[in-house]
């Protein structure tokens, strides 16, 4: 039964009822990032970080704080540092594994990245559970089960910022260029709220792996009368011995029947507010909380609403889910009520340059009068509170000195986007005029709250065909019902999947098209080729030409075997082996400088850490390496080629391979060729033989060089490992 002095129902709003022993809301990525570095640095025992994304390349630390610092700032090297020190720490990551619409913002071989920087005791795992068109949205961070940070940070790309925001700012920039104001709200908690959370995050990780790979429960003495060791320094303490809960959003998943606390949490809390809410949140679309605020506002006429969010969209999608989405959401809030008691707005500011910036907004906080403030991951969304998986930490101030910090809190995020003081936000909050008056702009290059006016960026005509996949409530592929009441879905195709389902898809592609093009147009096939080739024989230009086919089929991924046939033929075997290499050098070239700008381009970044295997072996082989690989049907002419180029072998080294070892079977197609032709000509047993053994020759090489590469690469590693067993031996 429901205690009547809470809102919190263990088993209807929330996982969990518990306590914080200390709780400190931190504002803005520089602060959390901060903090994070502190604790991480401070760990013992364990790290579990459940996230949207780890990005292995986030600096947690910046400017002077970062050349000072003792400890790396790069999260993947700070990490890697502790676990090598301490080979008892075992970290556990966490990530979404994502859909393709976040490439450029997400490392896409995350889990090799990984793995490759750091040593055994550090696992990662990408969660691709989540039923099609959801994500795994929870961020969650414990340290040595003593400390937790949770909130809608990740660590992520685009995400640091402090909290002057400042229009512009050269540490805003994690490698792909320069970014705009960003604002987003953690929390750092400690007592016993650590210990449900860390269940929550081990029950999250265990239903993923293997019977071996699975983490045991916590069982720690943590003394709760001090700040425990791995507290952050820069962070102080705000609450002590506050109430709070654990709610959820989790989808149908396997066996796990859907969970959607957030939803039922928040509307609860609206209808206990009185006087004031306060909301910040990323997205504001979600038409039952517009509806549940509207009949709140009625039914209490002293009341007013705050909704802050960003300006301004970014892509097709949000605009037309959300941002649409939002003007229903704001006709909703408003219909029937003073316009003096609502205000959905956003946040910008001009520096003396002239140069606006329209500060971006990420958190994810519901303060309800000065008694329920919410921290968390969950969007007001559809997605939010049915698809995706969310955590959202719930604070109940019973004290009147927790009632003070809540209203503290609430103002001092009020502050930082009005531009007024602490005091004088709580000033305009208890005025007739409050929304009037924290639109004024105190001074000339402070933030300042504006009205939002969504329909500068759509006019919603694509919200019905977009929301759906943008912004769904339910998966995107419906679930279907088996016998026994069992449930199927189809989760999220991994990253890993799709990628290798659309190169293998691009391969058959080209390959295909390469090959029907020489089936069914009359200028591609080897009859045509022959007839072309004859007719510029005698030509002073003749070599020009057959290397104008060359590069012409390279593109169009045309067999380079049947091209050097037909050449041989017209050419003989001499002028044909001089004219068949001329026209693959070239084309060679081309490919090769094609790939080296796709690679620098992002099929590089597509590649990830198997690229590098890639250049490893370039390197240790060289023109020797290249040269045995021409002879290996591995991969089509083209194909190889591209592939170099995405690689960081030298174009001379690549040339010189190519020559070396195309030239061996390029004689042997021209003796093929040059008898092809002999026995139209005169089939007799001299030809035939000819025939018979290039074929041989053909294979030989083929065969030869595979089991050369073999032995040299066998060699190689042999060699290297001689220092390792002589050091050991010592």
């Amino acid at each position: 039964m429901q205690n009547k002095n809470t809102i919190f129902n263990k088993g209807e709003n929330c996982t969990t009822t518990t306590t914080a022993r200390y709780a400190a809301p931190i504002v803005d990525c520089a602060n959390y990032y901060r903090a994070l570095h502190e604790a991480i640095a401070n760990a013992k025992r364990s790290i579990f970080i459940v996230g949207w994304d780890i990005d292995s390349r986030i600096r947690l630390l910046r400017g002077d704080e970062e050349k000072e610092s003792e400890l790396p700032s790069v999260i993947s090297d700070l990490i890697a540092l502790k676990a090598q020190e301490n080979p008892e720490l075992d970290v556990h990551l966490l990530r979404w594994d994502s859909s393709l619409a976040f490439f450029g913002m997400r490392e896409v071989w995350a889990k090799e990245v990984w793995d490759e920087k750091t040593p055994d005791n550090v696992k990662t795992i990408l969660d691709s559970s989540i039923p099609m068109g959801g994500s795994q949205h929870q961020k969650i961070v414990i340290i040595d089960d003593e400390l937790a940070f949770a909130g809608g940070m990740d660590v992520a790309m685009h995400r640091w910022d402090t909290r002057e925001h400042k229009v512009e700012h050269p540490e805003r920039d994690d490698g792909d260029g320069n970014y705009g104001p960003f604002h987003d709200v953690q929390v750092a908690l400690s007592g016993k709220i650590v210990s449900e959370l860390s269940k929550l995050v081990r029950w999250r990780w265990n239903r993923l792996v293997e019977d071996e790979q699975r983490v045991t429960e916590a069982i720690v003495d943590v003394d709760e009368d001090s700040l425990p060791a791995t507290w952050p320094k820069s962070v102080d303490p705000i609450f002590e011995n506050i109430d709070c809960a654990v709610a959820q959003t989790i989808p149908f998943m396997d066996d796990q029947e859907p969970v959607q606390e957030v939803r039922k949490m928040l509307l609860g809390l609206i209808e206990r507010a009185e006087k004031f809410v306060y909301i910040e949140n990323q997205f504001a679309n979600r038409g039952e909380i517009a509806e549940a605020l509207n009949k709140r506002l009625k039914e209490k006429p002293k009341l007013k609403v705050l909704v802050f969010s960003s300006y301004e969209p970014k892509g097709t999608v949000e605009c037309e889910a959300y941002w649409a989405g939002r003007i229903d959401f704001k006709n909703i809030l408003e219909n029937g009520i003073e316009k003096e008691r609502i205000l959905m707005a956003y946040s910008s500011s001009t520096n003396a340059d002239g140069l606006a910036g329209h500060k971006r907004v990420h958190a994810k906080v519901t303060v309800i009068d000065d008694e329920y403030f919410v921290i968390g991951s969950s969007n007001l969304s559809n997605r939010s509170m049915s698809l995706d998986t969310e955590c959202d930490i719930v604070f109940q101030a019973k004290t009147q000195a927790h009632k003070d910090k809540v209203r503290w809190f609430r103002n001092d995020l009020i502050s930082e986007h009005s531009g007024w003081s602490v005091d004088e936000v709580q000033e305009f909050i208890e005025a007739d005029d409050t929304f009037e008056q924290l639109k004024q702009c105190k001074e000339k290059y402070s933030y300042c709250l504006k009205e939002a006016h969504d329909q500068d960026f759509t006019d919603q005509e694509l919200q019905s065909i977009v929301t759906p996949f943008g912004d769904p409530q339910e998966p995107i592929v419906p679930y279907i019902s088996l016998p026994g009441g069992r449930k199927f879905y189809l989760p999220n195709p991994s990253k890993r999947t799709l990628i290798y389902t659309a190169v293998a898809f691009v391969i058959a592609l080209l390959v295909g098209g390469g090959y029907l093009l020489s089936q069914h147009v009359d200028w591609m096939n080897q009859e045509y080729l022959k007839e072309t080739l004859t007719s510029v024989r005698e030509s002073p230009w003749a070599i020009f030409y057959v290397a104008g086919i060359y590069v012409v089929a390279g593109l169009l991924f045309f067999p380079v075997t049947v091209l050097s046939l037909a050449v041989a033929m017209v050419f003989g075997a001499v002028w044909g082996v001089v004219y068949g290499m001329a026209g693959i050098i070239c084309s060679t070239t081309l490919l090769f400088l094609i790939g080296k700008v796709m690679g620098d381009n992002g099929l590089r970044k597509l590649a990830g850490p198997k690229i590098n295997k890639i250049d490893k072996k370039f390197a240790e082989n060289g023109v020797f390496g290249v040269a045995v690989l021409r002879n290996i049907p591995v991969a089509p002419f083209s194909l190889v080629n591209l592939v170099a180029g995405i690689s960081s072998i030298k174009l001379v080294s690549f040339l010189l391979g190519t020559f070396f070892g195309m030239l061996p079977m390029l004689i042997v197609k021209a003796v093929v060729g040059g008898s092809l032709a002999d026995i139209f000509r005169d089939p007799n047993p001299k030809h035939i033989a000819f025939l018979v053994g290039g074929l041989v020759a053909w294979l030989g090489l083929a065969y030869g060089s595979q089991k050369l590469m073999t032995w040299w690469q066998n060699r190689n590693t042999d060699e290297a490992q001689q220092p390792d067993a002589i050091n050991q031996g010592a």
